[in-house]
């Protein structure tokens, strides 16, 4: 049904009657008491009595008037149509009614214009202008004839009543509500509330299916009824239960709430426009798209709804958009990380080479320069145990030259006491050749047992950061939950530290490294 517009809509017309109420009052009081003065003591059989209201009613009400009512209920036989009219109070009580008549003859012309303007079958519980005159028969009563209906009225009354239900909902808060929901990232479960049978949910689950059949999304339909007075009410019933019947399987709601209707007579969308179906539409916690299956046409649903569509077909069309955006989005967010991984692999690899070439340049220049101060402190060593055996030697020819010379002058008397003296020099060198020696291989066994693999071996060990980049040499470089690794004298390991606790006094007082792998 199109959205009514009340400026296109003509000014009902009004009929003033050709006697107001008072005067007709008077008359019929006038003639009651010409009745009664008259029929006082007269005795009428029933049939009599009602003809004469019959022409009272005749006489009075000879003439046509525009009677505006609400149709509570219609049926039709052999062509004939048969109405129930009313009038309500403003709390809906009714205060009038009576039987209305449209006859074979004129109903045809009558409800055709009325659709044709309308875009909507006559229906009950519709607000009408009803041209009528008054009819009394005495076995039917009291009815109206309705001679015409004037749509624009009714047009006038949809009007406001879409209107007064768009400021009820803008009121509360409700008629963007459902449209500041964001839209789902994933289009995995999609609820569908449809006509049974009905041709646009054909089409619809026509390419659903194809979706489906990828396992990129799954509809779960559910059906209502969505002509007629009962249908509003149906179409909540189905939303309520399939949310509730759908998480109670799933344990969370659906990423999509999807209401089509597709074909049908154009009149038939008056029954959308129903407030507590809107208010149920508006306050969805799941975004809901509708598509009622005309283009021109607008019901209240598509005011309140996330996303309106004009047919069933492009609502499904935009679910496989969705996923289809999804897809080559997700595919291109792979192929860049799979980019930037293969960079940061490559990256970290060249790193891991030239970290690697630089430790073992420093191992090796550390070793060499090692080695060279080793073979300079030996030859050091074994040149002054050289030069201290010479000088010796030497002293020991110059005392042994002067106990000659003295033996020879003192031969008798020192003859015992140079050969004492000579056993006393000869010990006193050979205990000095004994130290030297001694001072030597004392040397020798440091150098040797400050050799990193010497070192190592016994029990020491060489802490270093994951990287093996960093010789780590003090507590101040570590950190709980740090992971190092630990260079053994056959291996490495691979620790996580626990806790750290600082000796600030040693911290203080020593610049120098304690373990002594970390000269290496």
């Amino acid at each position: 049904m199109r959205k009514p517009n009340l400026s296109s809509i003509k000014q009902a017309k009004v009929i003033t009657p050709a006697k107001d109420l008072a005067t007709l009052e008077a008359e019929l009081a006038e003639q009651e008491n010409n009745l009664e003065v008259n029929l006082e003591d007269t005795v009428l059989r029933l049939s009599d009595y009602l003809s004469a209201v019959d022409m009272v009613i005749k006489q009075t009400f000879n003439h046509r008037v525009w009677v505006k009512a609400e149709i509570r209920n219609l049926s039709s036989k052999g062509g004939h149509y048969y109405f129930e009219l009313a009038e309500k109070d403003d709390d809906g009580k009714v205060i009038a009614s009576c039987r209305g008549n449209l006859w074979r003859f004129k109903a045809a012309r009558v409800l055709a214009k009325f659709e044709r303007a309308t875009g909507m079958p006559l229906d009950r519980d519709l607000t009408v202008l009803l041209k009528v005159s008054a009819g009394f028969h005495a076995q039917y009563g009291f009815s109206l004839t309705i001679e015409d209906i004037d749509p624009s009225y009714t047009l006038g009354d949809l009007a406001r009543q879409y209107a007064e239900m768009v400021d009820r909902l803008t009121g509360e808060g409700l008629l963007h509500l459902n449209q500041q929901l964001p839209a789902p990232f994933d289009i995995e479960h999609v609820l569908v509330i449809a006509p049974e049978k009905a041709a646009g949910l054909g089409d619809f689950q026509a390419d659903a299916d194809r979706l489906a059949s990828t396992g990129a999304c799954h509809f779960h339909y559910h059906n209502a009824t969505f002509q007629g007075n009962h249908a509003p009410a149906e179409i909540r019933q189905a939303i309520v239960s399939a949310q509730q019947q759908f998480y109670d399987t799933y344990q969370h709601l659906p990423d999509l709430l999807v209401i089509i209707r597709g074909g049908g007579a154009v009149g038939d969308l008056a029954y959308l426009n129903d407030y507590e179906l809107a208010a149920l539409v508006a306050e969805q916690a799941i975004p809901v798209w509708v598509g009622i299956g005309h283009e021109r046409d607008k019901v209240i649903l598509d005011e309140v709804a996330h996303t309106s569509f004009d047919t069933p077909s492009k609502v499904i069309a935009a679910i496989g958009s969705h996923l289809a955006q999804l897809v080559s989005q997700t595919l291109q967010y792979r192929a860049q990380i799979k980019q930037a991984a293969q960079r940061q692999l490559n990256t970290a690899e060249q790193k891991t080479s030239r970290q690697l070439s630089q430790v073992q340049s420093q191992t090796i220049g550390q070793l060499t320069a090692l080695r060279k101060d080793s073979d300079y402190a030996w030859r050091n060593i074994q040149q002054s145990a050289q030069r201290q055996v010479k000088q010796a030697i030497r002293l020991t020819s110059e005392l042994r030259v002067q106990t000659q010379t003295s033996a020879d002058q003192q031969l008798i008397t020192a003859a015992t006491y140079s050969q004492n003296h000579q056993k006393s020099v000869m010990q006193s060198a050979q205990q000095q050749v004994i130290q030297a020696q001694r001072d030597s291989e004392h040397l020798r066994d440091i150098v040797l047992l400050h050799r990193p693999s010497r070192v190592l071996k016994q029990g020491y060990t060489m802490l270093t950061d994951t990287k093996e980049k960093k010789i780590l040499t003090s507590s101040t470089q570590l950190s709980p939950e740090q992971t190092v690794h630990i260079v053994l004298k056959d291996g490495k390991a691979k620790a996580q530290i626990i806790d750290v606790s600082t000796d600030q006094k040693a911290t203080e007082t020593s610049d120098m490294p304690t373990q002594p792998h970390n000269n290496i």
